[in-house]
């Protein structure tokens, strides 16, 4: 008989463990920190591939970050500006924001995910 204990104990080891690296972006079977939603569709959406694009209205970057979002959800640690990170950062930091505000955050652009 296994000990019921110690099996919840390592479960809750196992599922700890996967949290975490969840959280720091480093899902397997994936080749960067941006999961497999569909950026580069959403950036061709919103910027036409401009991942560097300032466009003049408030908002920054391929996928079109107000500076106020890209500071909640981490951005500064990448860079001070969306449109100054690179595409894996921006994506980065999309995903963030698609954990919290859903594809709304992307109203007409979103349904690329």
């Amino acid at each position: 008989m296994v000990n019921s204990k110690y099996t919840r104990t390592l479960g809750w080891i196992a599922v700890s463990g996967a949290l975490a690296a969840g959280a720091l972006g480093l899902t397997a079977g994936t080749a960067s920190a941006a999961g497999s939603h569909d950026w580069e569709a959403v950036a061709h959406c919103e910027s036409t591939d401009n991942w560097s694009i300032d466009s003049g209205n408030g908002f920054y970057g391929g996928l079109q970050f107000t500076q106020q979002t890209w500071d909640e959800f981490g951005g500064g640690t990448y860079a001070a500006h969306p449109q100054d990170a690179t595409k894996e950062q921006q994506e980065s930091i999309a995903e963030n924001v698609l954990a919290v505000q859903g594809p709304g955050a992307w109203p007409v652009c979103g349904q690329n995910l």
